[in-house]
């Protein structure tokens, strides 16, 4: 069983990986849990001639590894092995790529902060979410 928790370094995500460690008691087996952050492109257009691939790569690293750390800690803290992956580009489409791509049992997210106006005007992940992924995706409140 492979499930995969997308993180965003809110308090939200962190839910989620609370939600995945309190139900590892209804698995035969210990699941494989999948970390992923997906970092926005920022270096687009002329940005490239400015600076450098290189410190690019380390700020979406830096930022990445920033929004894992609380889930690492309670994964940590719980004895439970995970692996993380640093994405970029944009979040629903790199969330279920990657699921695809690993063979994700499961999607475990909570419902963004955003809402009102910002979730018009940039749609929600999660629902996009639900419409591109193969596999189910359990929504934790």
């Amino acid at each position: 069983m492979k499930i995969l928790i997308p993180l965003d370094g809110s308090s939200n995500a962190e839910r989620a990986v609370s939600y995945v460690v309190s139900q590892l008691g209804r698995w035969k087996e210990m699941p494989t849990v999948l970390l992923l952050n997906v970092q926005w492109k920022v270096a687009t257009g002329n940005v490239k001639l400015f600076i450098n691939q290189d410190t690019i790569n380390a700020y979406y690293r830096e930022q990445g590894m920033s929004a894992m750390q609380s889930a690492c800690s309670i994964l940590d803290a719980a004895h439970i092995s995970y692996q993380y992956h640093i994405s970029v580009g944009k979040p629903a489409e790199a969330i279920a790529q990657y699921a695809q791509e690993e063979g994700v049992d499961e999607i475990v997210m909570c419902r963004q902060g955003q809402g009102g106006v910002q979730q018009v005007l940039l749609g929600s992940v999660v629902n996009k979410v639900l419409h591109l992924a193969a596999c189910p995706v359990l929504l934790v409140k």
